[in-house]
Protein backbone atom coordinates (compact mmCIF):
# COMPACT_ATOMS: atom_id res chain seq x y z
CA UNK A 1 0.00 0.00 0.00
CA UNK A 2 1.04 3.38 -0.55
CA UNK A 3 3.10 5.32 2.32
CA UNK A 4 2.15 8.21 3.90
CA UNK A 5 4.06 11.06 4.78
CA UNK A 6 5.18 10.47 8.15
CA UNK A 7 7.35 13.83 9.01
CA UNK A 8 9.04 16.77 7.62
CA UNK A 9 12.68 16.46 9.14
CA UNK A 10 15.08 19.27 9.32
CA UNK A 11 18.52 18.89 9.81
CA UNK A 12 19.59 21.25 12.81
CA UNK A 13 22.86 22.40 14.79
CA UNK A 14 20.83 22.78 18.01
CA UNK A 15 17.55 20.50 17.42
CA UNK A 16 16.43 21.12 21.40
CA UNK A 17 16.58 25.09 20.50
CA UNK A 18 14.81 24.49 16.86
CA UNK A 19 11.81 21.82 18.47
CA UNK A 20 11.24 24.49 20.78
CA UNK A 21 11.25 27.15 18.72
CA UNK A 22 8.39 25.12 16.71
CA UNK A 23 6.83 23.91 19.41
CA UNK A 24 5.78 27.39 20.37
CA UNK A 25 5.02 28.87 17.28
CA UNK A 26 2.48 25.98 16.33
CA UNK A 27 1.60 25.01 19.92
CA UNK A 28 2.31 21.50 19.27
CA UNK A 29 3.64 19.03 22.03
CA UNK A 30 7.28 17.82 22.01
CA UNK A 31 7.45 14.57 22.57
CA UNK A 32 10.97 12.92 24.29
CA UNK A 33 13.68 12.40 21.93
CA UNK A 34 14.97 9.28 20.54
CA UNK A 35 16.67 7.90 17.89
CA UNK A 36 13.76 9.53 15.37
CA UNK A 37 15.76 12.82 16.92
CA UNK A 38 13.40 15.13 18.58
CA UNK A 39 10.17 14.97 17.63
CA UNK A 40 6.79 17.30 17.44
CA UNK A 41 3.45 15.66 17.50
CA UNK A 42 0.41 17.98 15.82
CA UNK A 43 -2.77 18.63 17.60
CA UNK A 44 -4.15 19.86 14.60
CA UNK A 45 -5.09 17.76 11.09
CA UNK A 46 -1.89 18.56 9.92
CA UNK A 47 -1.08 14.91 9.76
CA UNK A 48 2.71 14.84 10.05
CA UNK A 49 4.80 15.21 12.62
CA UNK A 50 8.32 17.32 12.64
CA UNK A 51 11.64 15.59 13.71
CA UNK A 52 15.30 17.52 14.27
CA UNK A 53 17.82 15.75 13.56
CA UNK A 54 21.56 16.94 14.57
CA UNK A 55 24.15 18.15 12.01
CA UNK A 56 27.67 20.10 11.52
CA UNK A 57 26.99 21.74 8.90
CA UNK A 58 25.58 25.42 8.75
CA UNK A 59 22.60 26.78 6.89
CA UNK A 60 24.58 27.98 3.46
CA UNK A 61 21.56 28.70 1.00
CA UNK A 62 17.68 29.17 0.79
CA UNK A 63 15.64 25.96 1.36
CA UNK A 64 14.03 24.52 -1.35
CA UNK A 65 10.72 24.35 0.91
CA UNK A 66 9.07 26.78 3.72
CA UNK A 67 6.26 27.00 5.58
CA UNK A 68 3.33 29.43 4.58
CA UNK A 69 0.97 30.02 7.73
CA UNK A 70 -2.02 31.60 7.53
CA UNK A 71 -3.84 34.66 9.41
CA UNK A 72 -7.10 35.44 10.17
CA UNK A 73 -7.20 39.28 10.20
CA UNK A 74 -4.57 41.77 9.92
CA UNK A 75 -3.80 41.63 14.11
CA UNK A 76 -3.66 37.76 14.03
CA UNK A 77 -0.82 37.92 11.46
CA UNK A 78 0.59 41.16 13.63
CA UNK A 79 0.58 38.86 16.72
CA UNK A 80 2.34 35.54 15.16
CA UNK A 81 4.86 37.55 13.55
CA UNK A 82 5.30 39.01 17.40
CA UNK A 83 5.20 35.72 18.37
CA UNK A 84 7.48 34.49 16.34
CA UNK A 85 10.08 37.03 16.91
CA UNK A 86 9.70 36.30 20.62
CA UNK A 87 10.30 33.20 20.39
CA UNK A 88 13.92 33.49 18.67
CA UNK A 89 12.81 34.12 14.87
CA UNK A 90 13.88 36.94 12.90
CA UNK A 91 12.77 39.32 9.56
CA UNK A 92 14.45 38.12 6.81
CA UNK A 93 15.26 40.01 3.22
CA UNK A 94 14.65 38.02 0.22
CA UNK A 95 14.68 40.91 -2.00
CA UNK A 96 10.80 41.74 -1.34
CA UNK A 97 9.45 45.00 -1.94
CA UNK A 98 7.69 45.98 0.93
CA UNK A 99 4.60 46.23 -0.52
CA UNK A 100 3.72 42.78 -0.40
CA UNK A 101 0.88 41.64 2.10
CA UNK A 102 2.53 38.25 3.27
CA UNK A 103 5.79 38.64 6.12
CA UNK A 104 9.07 36.73 5.58
CA UNK A 105 10.56 35.37 8.50
CA UNK A 106 13.35 33.30 9.31
CA UNK A 107 13.34 30.66 12.60
CA UNK A 108 16.35 30.67 14.94
CA UNK A 109 18.59 28.21 12.37
CA UNK A 110 17.65 30.64 9.33
CA UNK A 111 15.07 28.42 8.10
CA UNK A 112 12.59 30.26 6.11
CA UNK A 113 9.07 30.59 6.35
CA UNK A 114 6.23 33.61 5.37
CA UNK A 115 3.28 34.39 7.87
CA UNK A 116 0.25 35.29 4.94
CA UNK A 117 -2.04 37.92 4.73
CA UNK A 118 -5.53 37.80 5.93
CA UNK A 119 -8.03 36.56 2.85
CA UNK A 120 -5.94 34.62 1.20
CA UNK A 121 -8.59 32.61 -0.87
CA UNK A 122 -5.97 29.76 -1.73
CA UNK A 123 -5.32 28.90 1.63
CA UNK A 124 -8.74 29.49 2.92
CA UNK A 125 -9.26 26.54 4.16
CA UNK A 126 -6.08 25.56 5.35
CA UNK A 127 -5.63 25.50 9.36
CA UNK A 128 -2.52 27.45 10.40
CA UNK A 129 0.08 25.74 8.17
CA UNK A 130 -1.24 26.28 4.91
CA UNK A 131 1.01 25.15 2.85
CA UNK A 132 4.47 23.37 2.67
CA UNK A 133 6.00 25.95 -0.38
CA UNK A 134 8.34 24.25 -2.73
CA UNK A 135 10.99 24.78 -5.44
CA UNK A 136 10.14 22.33 -8.05
CA UNK A 137 8.83 21.25 -11.43
CA UNK A 138 5.47 20.39 -12.52
CA UNK A 139 7.10 16.95 -13.44
CA UNK A 140 7.81 16.28 -9.62
CA UNK A 141 3.79 17.48 -8.47
CA UNK A 142 3.22 14.92 -10.85
CA UNK A 143 5.64 12.78 -8.62
CA UNK A 144 4.10 13.42 -5.24
CA UNK A 145 0.34 13.26 -6.47
CA UNK A 146 1.73 9.63 -7.33
CA UNK A 147 3.87 8.79 -4.20
CA UNK A 148 1.48 9.75 -1.27
CA UNK A 149 -1.69 8.94 -3.44
CA UNK A 150 -2.81 12.28 -3.11
CA UNK A 151 -5.26 14.39 -5.30
CA UNK A 152 -3.86 17.54 -7.64
CA UNK A 153 -5.34 20.53 -6.56
CA UNK A 154 -3.77 22.93 -8.67
CA UNK A 155 -2.09 22.29 -12.10
CA UNK A 156 -1.51 25.43 -14.32
CA UNK A 157 1.15 27.25 -15.48
CA UNK A 158 3.85 24.57 -14.84
CA UNK A 159 2.26 25.57 -11.00
CA UNK A 160 0.86 22.57 -9.03
CA UNK A 161 -0.07 21.38 -5.76
CA UNK A 162 -1.52 18.56 -3.52
CA UNK A 163 -3.73 17.66 -0.72
CA UNK A 164 -4.00 15.12 1.69
CA UNK A 165 -7.70 13.91 0.88
CA UNK A 166 -8.16 14.09 4.91
CA UNK A 167 -7.07 17.80 4.56
CA UNK A 168 -4.42 19.45 6.41
CA UNK A 169 -1.93 21.68 4.50
CA UNK A 170 -1.10 21.81 1.17
CA UNK A 171 2.19 20.84 -0.99
CA UNK A 172 2.84 23.28 -3.82
CA UNK A 173 5.44 23.46 -6.63
CA UNK A 174 6.22 26.93 -7.92
CA UNK A 175 7.63 25.76 -11.19
CA UNK A 176 10.82 26.98 -13.30
CA UNK A 177 13.31 28.54 -12.98
CA UNK A 178 14.09 26.65 -10.09
CA UNK A 179 16.89 28.06 -7.19
CA UNK A 180 20.33 26.31 -7.63
CA UNK A 181 20.86 23.35 -5.38
CA UNK A 182 24.13 23.31 -2.87
CA UNK A 183 24.51 20.13 -1.02
CA UNK A 184 22.27 18.29 1.50
CA UNK A 185 18.51 19.38 1.13
CA UNK A 186 18.53 20.96 4.53
CA UNK A 187 14.04 20.01 5.12
CA UNK A 188 13.26 16.59 3.87
CA UNK A 189 10.16 14.71 3.53
CA UNK A 190 9.95 11.23 5.81
CA UNK A 191 7.66 8.69 4.63
CA UNK A 192 6.41 5.52 6.15
CA UNK A 193 4.36 2.01 4.79
CA UNK A 194 1.71 0.87 6.38
CA UNK A 195 2.38 -1.08 9.70
CA UNK A 196 1.91 -4.16 7.46
CA UNK A 197 3.59 -2.81 4.35
CA UNK A 198 6.63 -4.04 3.03
CA UNK A 199 9.94 -1.36 2.30
CA UNK A 200 11.22 -2.95 -0.86
CA UNK A 201 8.03 -3.00 -2.58
CA UNK A 202 7.17 0.41 -1.43
CA UNK A 203 10.76 1.88 -2.49
CA UNK A 204 10.59 -0.47 -5.73
CA UNK A 205 7.16 1.03 -6.65
CA UNK A 206 8.48 4.94 -5.79
CA UNK A 207 11.30 4.17 -8.06
CA UNK A 208 9.14 3.17 -10.55
CA UNK A 209 7.19 6.56 -10.56
CA UNK A 210 10.70 8.12 -11.17
CA UNK A 211 12.64 8.72 -7.74
CA UNK A 212 16.07 7.07 -7.47
CA UNK A 213 17.99 5.43 -4.93
CA UNK A 214 21.13 7.78 -3.54
CA UNK A 215 24.16 7.16 -1.55
CA UNK A 216 24.09 8.78 1.96
CA UNK A 217 26.85 9.76 4.80
CA UNK A 218 25.44 6.56 6.79
CA UNK A 219 22.98 8.99 9.09
CA UNK A 220 19.50 7.76 7.17
CA UNK A 221 19.26 4.59 9.23
CA UNK A 222 15.99 2.97 9.45
CA UNK A 223 15.09 3.05 6.14
CA UNK A 224 16.35 4.08 2.41
CA UNK A 225 17.17 7.31 0.79
CA UNK A 226 15.55 8.54 -2.07
CA UNK A 227 15.70 11.65 -4.37
CA UNK A 228 12.24 12.46 -6.26
CA UNK A 229 12.65 13.59 -9.79
CA UNK A 230 14.12 17.31 -9.23
CA UNK A 231 16.85 15.80 -6.73
CA UNK A 232 15.11 16.39 -3.15
CA UNK A 233 15.92 13.81 -1.31
CA UNK A 234 13.53 11.95 1.15
CA UNK A 235 13.45 8.34 2.84
CA UNK A 236 11.50 5.96 2.96
CA UNK A 237 11.49 4.80 6.82
CA UNK A 238 10.84 0.90 8.08
CA UNK A 239 6.88 0.34 7.64
CA UNK A 240 4.72 2.17 11.19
Amino acid sequence: MTSHLHALSFDANDPALLARFWAGLLGWEVSAASDDGIVLLPNDDTGFRLRFLPTQEKKAVQNQLHFDMTSTSLDDQQQVVARALELGGRHLDIGQTGEEGHVVLADPEGNEFCVIEPGNTFLADCGFIGALSCDGTQEVGYFWSKALDWPLVWDQDQETAIRSPHGGPKVTWGGPPLNPRHGRTRLRFDLAPPAHGDLRAEVDRLVSLGATRIDTDGNDTGGVALADPDGNEFRVLTPR
